[in-house]
């Protein structure tokens, strides 16, 4: 995938992330809109305000959950669409400091950050229920009407986000990504160029008021082999929401490594979302959650992280492939049928075959099976992956790594120059 040269290209080596959704909303604990989907009037959700006293709260207890799954860098709501600030904004009383908690939240998160090097993106919502200029200006995720004593003005709020977006790239340090949601109506250049000027490196998602520098898809993985542009994918652990729900349905640990595995081996990064409880502890289930699928993902992160997209190799749907140099991964990230499996059009033999899963050797040889010498059009031999635990390994995504001595042999004896081409690097 072709690089920026600059320096946003940290983007390309750390490729897992933390997301997190926190805010009032964590209080109730059902769904961080509840205010728009119960639905909620303003008067009674800020009265939420003087509940919030996240006393529990400790960053590098967050940080250190986080870089045990192998995950680099997080993103946090600032302010999701209630409009309540994580921060110590100037520009409203809707914030941190005028809670019992009276903490700079984001602050004390970008310290532990910066004196791990570990990556700090914001989100910041463009739609937002309580400040009175910005309520029912069109688009998704808006109130039906204004709030009593709203005065709708766009000019006016825009001049507010930009406000706050200058405090954001101000006040605390390195900003690696800036992640907007929800998409405006209106197209205005200026603030993603406001964003670049005041912290040169920064990452933009693709839903502000301007084109950004990667696409978001959400919760789904799209089809294809390969992602033509820098792309991020967001998902939660929990099936209901992204903000800290206390009955929450929340997904097998395989679905979300099956996830990550397709999204990342199609050359995306990855957000895995946790929404904190109302004290600032992550639930029992989350660390349960990114313990195990961290656990998984630091044995495979080679093929994936460190590794290019290389599925339009062989034309198949059962598993997908990654390349690293000579180094060629067989992902099954839909269950195997059977403990082998033929990589027909590939005829030569790796030097070293590893379930990356286990570290242990597995059997990868060329040769003729049943199968694939069916008369009267005998294919004769193809490499052959055999041996595998597929009643074992049930609970993961098995990884192979076969390394070989010249893949690009490898791939142009199989397929041809033409299609080799267009994965050699």
């Amino acid at each position: 995938m072709q690089r920026f040269n600059d320096g946003r290209d940290w983007f390309f080596e750390r490729r897992f992330g933390l997301f997190i959704h926190w805010g009032l909303y964590a209080i109730p604990g059902w769904h961080e809109q509840i205010q728009w989907r119960k639905p909620i009037s303003k008067a009674e959700y800020i009265k939420l305000q003087a509940q919030f006293n996240p006393t529990k709260f400790d960053p590098d207890a967050w940080l250190d959950i986080a870089e045990a799954a192998g995950m680099q860098y997080l993103c946090i709501t600032t302010k999701h669409h209630d409009g309540f600030c994580l921060w110590d904004t100037k520009y409203t009383n809707y914030n941190v400091m005028n809670t019992p908690y009276n903490k700079d939240i984001l602050k004390m998160l970008a310290d532990a950050c910066h004196k791990r090097n570990f990556g700090l993106c914001l989100y910041y919502s463009i739609p937002d229920w309580n400040h009175p200029n910005s309520i029912n200006l069109g688009g998704d995720h808006q109130l039906p009407e204004p709030n009593p004593g709203d005065e709708p003005d766009e000019d006016k709020y825009i001049e507010y986000v930009k406000n706050q977006v200058r405090e954001l790239c101000t006040n605390y340090g390195k900003i690696w990504g800036f992640f907007w949601d929800i998409p405006p109506q209106r197209h205005d250049p200026s603030l993603n160029e406001m964003l670049r000027s005041l912290q040169p490196g920064i990452m933009i998602n693709d839903r502000g008021y301007d084109k950004g520098d990667y696409d978001t898809p959400e919760r789904k993985v799209p089809e294809g082999k390969r992602f033509s542009r820098p792309t991020k994918a967001c998902q939660s652990i929990g099936r209901q929401s992204w903000g800290y729900r206390e009955d929450e349905d929340y997904y097998s640990h395989k679905f979300l490594m099956q996830s990550i595995d397709r999204i990342m081996a199609m050359g995306g990064n990855y957000l895995l979302n946790v929404g904190p409880k109302a004290d600032g502890t992550f639930p029992n289930k989350a660390i349960e959650i990114l313990g195990s699928v961290g656990k998984w993902f630091c044995k495979v992160r080679e093929s994936l992280v460190e590794a290019e997209p290389a599925s339009g190799i062989l034309d198949r749907e059962d598993f997908m492939l990654t390349r690293n140099r000579n180094n060629l991964y067989v992902h099954f990230h839909k269950d195997p049928e059977a403990s082998g499996v033929l990589m027909n059009p590939l005829k030569i033999a790796p030097k070293k075959a590893t379930l990356l899963n286990t570290g242990r050797d597995v059997k990868a040889d060329v040769e003729v099976v049943p199968t694939m010498s069916v008369p009267p059009n005998r294919k004769g031999p193809c490499l052959r992956i055999s041996g595998l635990p597929v009643n074992e390994l049930v609970n993961e995504i098995m990884v192979v790594k076969l390394e070989f001595h010249n893949l690009d042999e490898v791939v142009e004896n199989a397929v041809g120059r033409e299609k080799m081409e267009e994965y050699r690097f």
